[in-house]
């Protein structure tokens, strides 16, 4: 069934999310060799990369972790990170299946398989492309953590060579293009200067969850 819905897809399309989900097992690499330089043992960042297989709720909790943070703050962290999944999964409800089958279209929902699968031009076009860039995410991302662990067995601090700037640059990057709105660049001035004067005062982890009282600085 899967080979006859993707034979419905164009060569552009298929190669573009080939290299969207190869860039994606490339972060996974940073993602591992920073788990590994942090000191976590190899079952800590593959679990995550299986299980939860969201990017940035994971670089945010080993990141929180090895701050020396509380693990369920850094958890509570990384489920604010990634809150936009639940519009996400009433958008892309066509799409995951039915029954059994749609634990599996959930569990591979991300930025990636969604924004291929709304995209296209035909039902079974974007089921394809959603399914398609969904696993190739999922079996990607924790190769890539894998490869990347094996690499940060042979790292020094990750400090010392900038790799605990990954994460905090990919973020960077993809929330940049919003703050052109005059109402998220305040939302957002507003919590990064709280979360920055609770820093010196509150436990690793929570001046994360502080920022988000931002959001009412400024009403729409």
């Amino acid at each position: 069934m899967f080979r006859h819905h993707f034979s419905s897809l164009k060569s552009d399309t298929i190669k573009a999310i080939f290299l969207v989900c190869l860039a994606v097992g490339v972060v996974g690499v940073s993602y591992g060799s920073l788990a590994m330089a942090y000191g976590f043992p190899l079952w800590v960042p593959l679990s995550l990369s299986v299980l939860v297989l969201a990017g940035a709720s994971e670089f945010m909790f080993i990141g929180i972790v090895a701050s020396g943070g509380n693990p369920l703050a850094a958890a509570v962290a990384g489920l604010l990170v990634n809150a936009r999944h639940l519009p996400f999964g009433v958008t892309v409800r066509e799409l995951v299946g039915s029954r059994g089958k749609s634990l599996l279209g959930c569990h591979i929902m991300n930025d990636e398989s969604v924004v291929f699968g709304l995209s296209q031009a035909t039902p079974a076009q974007r089921k394809a492309a959603y399914w398609l860039c969904g696993m190739g995410v999922a079996l990607l991302w924790p190769l890539g953590v894998l490869l990347g662990a094996g690499i940060g067995k042979l790292l020094p601090a990750p400090e010392t060579i900038g790799l605990d700037a990954v994460f905090p640059a990919i973020l960077l990057a993809l929330v940049l293009p919003a703050l052109k709105k005059k109402t998220t660049l305040i939302r957002a001035s507003s919590g990064a200067a709280l979360s920055l004067a609770a820093v010196p005062f509150a436990p690793v982890g929570l001046p994360v969850l502080i920022s988000l009282l931002g959001l009412l600085t400024r009403k729409k």
